[in-house]
């Protein structure tokens, strides 16, 4: 597998109405039907979804998954190798989680983007990370943006190893992907929630980014 393709959903307005477990419930069904888009691109079956005692995820048959969900967008992706995805919606936040997610060092790479963009990038960035080596938010800290080499790619540095990570834009979000040496195709579903979780996806795709 030298390409491995993310996939992203916006999540209907039906489940973005529901509330509490209801809702975190359905959002995590909704985005294990964009892992299988993702795993079907890449011609892998995940029969199984094992996760470890703290809820990182396990490997099946050598090849790695990730999902994620916010309130309005989902995604997933399969991978032969420690893979972290994450998707957040683009909003302002608080002065003090702006100097939480990154240091002044971080932020004079970005130089004067858009605020709220960048946050976002960066959070998502160093959370993909996490991810990908099966760790909490609690290490977020030690995550340092090493560089950033174009509006679409940066390297982290995590526990002496250089991350490359590959980022999406839409509209008022932005993703971010571990993405190690494979090639990556991006690509936007379209999936329709039916009755009893069965659904039927588009992965035609607003976007196609390599």
């Amino acid at each position: 597998m030298n390409t491995i393709y993310p996939v992203i959903a916006a999540v209907p307005e039906s489940l973005r109405e529901q509330t509490g477990r209801t809702r975190t419930r359905a959002l995590s069904r909704y985005a294990r039907k964009a892992l299988a888009l993702s795993a079907e691109a890449s011609g892998v079956s995940l029969p199984d979804l094992p996760k470890a005692e703290n809820g990182a995820p396990r490997p099946v048959d050598g090849y790695h998954w990730s999902i994620t969900h916010t309130l309005c967008y989902v995604a997933g992706v399969v991978a032969p190798g420690p893979v972290g995805i994450d998707i957040e919606t683009i909003r302002p936040r608080s002065s003090a989680l702006l100097r939480r997610i990154a240091d002044a060092e971080e932020w004079n790479l970005a130089g004067s983007k858009d605020r709220w963009r960048c946050f976002f990038r960066f959070w998502t960035a160093k959370e993909s990370v996490l991810k990908a080596v099966g760790i909490g938010l609690s290490d977020l800290s030690r995550c340092r943006i090493q560089k950033i080499q174009s509006d679409h790619r940066l390297m982290i540095r995590y526990q002496e190893h250089n991350w490359n990570i590959e980022h999406l834009y839409g509209d008022d979000c932005v993703a971010s992907l571990t993405c190690g040496d494979w090639r990556v195709k991006w690509r936007w579903a379209n999936l329709l929630p039916e009755p009893h979780g069965a659904a039927t996806g588009d992965t035609s795709g607003r976007r196609d980014q390599s």
